[in-house]
């Protein structure tokens, strides 16, 4: 949970360099603004991340997450939270949320869900299985 809350810092600080202190080298990372940047394929690996934070600065002209709760299951943690965001196209505000799978201390896997119900239904469903 620590390295979760970790990143979610240094992304905050848009500190590249930090993000990547608490990821594996092959870490494996899916968003939204991938999707709107026009990436159909996760971004993989430390170079994978460092372009997703190129992404972000075409993509967005701000972007905010304020993560809120917390759930643990296992190498798995689901959290919720807000996203507030704003470029020439367009303007999203709402929920949001994430699933990570944290190994050896380093984010192994990540992915932003368009809204705290879709995460917490994938989490919950895998869960289940």
């Amino acid at each position: 949970m620590e390295v979760v809350r970790a990143v979610f810092a240094a992304f905050a600080a848009r500190d590249v360099e930090g993000v990547l202190a608490h990821s594996s080298p092959d870490v494996e990372f899916s968003s939204v603004t991938g999707e709107h940047a026009g990436r159909t394929d996760p971004y993989l690996g430390h170079d994978g991340l460092r372009q997703y934070f190129r992404d972000l600065a075409e993509v967005w002209d701000e972007l905010r997450i304020v993560p809120r709760d917390f759930r643990q299951d296992g190498d798995r943690i689901l959290v919720t939270g807000r996203v507030s965001a704003r470029s020439p196209a367009r303007i999203v505000a709402g929920s949001t949320g994430w699933i990570w799978r944290v190994s050896n201390g380093l984010v192994v896997y990540a992915r932003v869900y368009p809204s705290a119900a879709e995460a917490t239904a994938a989490f919950e469903e895998v869960t289940e299985t």
